[in-house]
């Protein structure tokens, strides 16, 4: 028992430094916005794969981990330690519960919806940080339109670069969970 737990750890690690790795491969859009940050980028990828073949609990703290060594080696963008936490540690754990779909390393649609739960879950994080921190932050006007909500001002902020994510997340998940699952096998190593 112990042996596994090592090699979940030993592979946890990897995923973290892959999905470091990737952080810096970005396609920089929230800040073309006047906005703070968000990019469309991989890094979901590996943490997604990794819930899906090791569980939600190993998912959400290779999640953990993977966010806040983010915000400090790979430029993160932060107005307090509160939005350091939510934007990163905790919207980065929360993608680990794309291991809560089981069996999905062995089916496409599965891991397609798995990568969805850990999409939409990091997502639901950056939305609360946008209506609870960043409010104060919202400007008048956005994608030509007047903002005086809040919840709608978070909702395409954070839809902006979520939602390409999410799509290309799913997509890719779809493509290689499978493959990559039925090459390394968690349950004979």
């Amino acid at each position: 028992m112990r042996d596994k737990k090592l090699l979940a750890l030993v592979e946890g690690a990897i995923i973290v430094a892959l999905a470091i790795g990737l952080s810096y491969l970005k396609i920089p859009i929230g800040l073309e916005f006047g906005g703070f940050g968000g990019s469309v980028d991989l890094v979901m990828i590996p943490l997604i794969l990794y819930a899906i073949r090791r569980g939600w609990i190993w998912g959400l703290g290779a999640g953990l981990v993977f966010g806040t060594l983010k915000f400090f080696m790979a430029g993160g963008v932060a107005v307090n330690w509160q939005s350091m936490l939510l934007d990163y540690s905790l919207a980065y754990m929360f993608v680990g519960f794309a291991g809560l779909v089981k069996g999905a390393k062995k089916s496409i649609p599965l891991s397609a919806v798995a990568a969805l739960i850990g999409c939409v879950c990091r997502f639901v994080i950056h939305f609360i940080s946008g209506i609870t921190i960043y409010a104060e932050y919202m400007p008048d006007e956005f994608f030509n339109m007047t903002m005086t909500n809040t919840w709608f001002y978070s909702l395409l902020y954070n839809g902006s670069y979520m939602l390409p994510n999410t799509i290309l997340a799913v997509v890719v998940i779809a493509l290689i969970a499978k493959p990559i699952n039925t090459y390394v096998d968690p349950d004979r190593i």
